[in-house]
């Protein structure tokens, strides 16, 4: 039976993403979500052919003809860049898969304390994109965020402040929430996390690893 899914991207993030102007990071989130939500998928198709109408009526402007000559050699000049391995398990949307080539058996956990687990993933320097592993009944440190804060879950739950999120549930936090994610009980929870600024721990402890877990 299909995850039924409750917390959405915002108009905002949808429209960034069929524009092209989010950071990689958010970008991945995005698009794991989408792959998951039906809902959110067919409002970014929308914004899609939206986009396609208006750049119909955009006058054309002449270029050289070289340019087409340039585009095909370069199109048959280049090596096709090999697909990624299905990952053995379904945690793992597709967005995902070509972060982690491996499957979610092949990740490098780092611990963050307190049971908690993160792993960075390779992007642009704009945002920050890790996945985080919460054992269940385990609770996040209570923190604030000086930007944006997005969690999608794809194992598990975890419950805070602003309700239950469950797999292909995206949480949207910024400088107005604090929260304590606790983990449910029932299944450890694993989380694609991306940041675009560092977060606000309460605890000292937390704060004092800080710098050295890029958190």
């Amino acid at each position: 039976m299909k995850t039924k899914i409750t917390h959405h991207l915002t108009e905002e993030l949808i429209l960034g993403y069929s524009a092209g102007t989010l950071p990689e990071a958010v970008n991945l989130i995005v698009a794991t979500h989408i792959s998951l939500c039906d809902h959110c998928r067919a409002a970014y198709e929308a914004c899609d052919a939206v986009g396609g109408a208006l750049m119909d009526r955009v006058e054309g402007v002449d270029v050289p003809e070289s340019c087409l000559a340039g585009t095909m050699a370069a199109i048959r000049g280049a090596r096709p860049e090999p697909r990624p391995a299905p990952a053995p398990r379904s945690t793992l949307p597709a967005p995902l898969q070509g972060y982690l080539s491996g499957g979610i058996d092949g990740v490098r956990w780092r611990s963050v304390g307190m049971g908690v687990r993160q792993a960075v993933l390779p992007t642009s320097t704009e945002a920050t994109a890790r996945l985080l592993y919460i054992p269940a009944g385990t609770a996040v440190p209570d923190h604030g965020h000086r930007g944006l804060e997005l969690t999608l879950v794809l194992q598990g739950a975890f419950e805070d402040e602003e309700g239950r999120f469950a797999r292909g549930d995206i949480e949207i936090a910024d400088a107005d929430l604090d929260h304590m994610p606790v983990a449910d009980v029932s299944e450890d929870c694993i989380c694609l996390a991306v940041t675009d600024a560092p977060l606000r721990f309460k605890g000292w402890l937390p704060r004092l690893a800080q710098p050295f877990l890029g958190i």
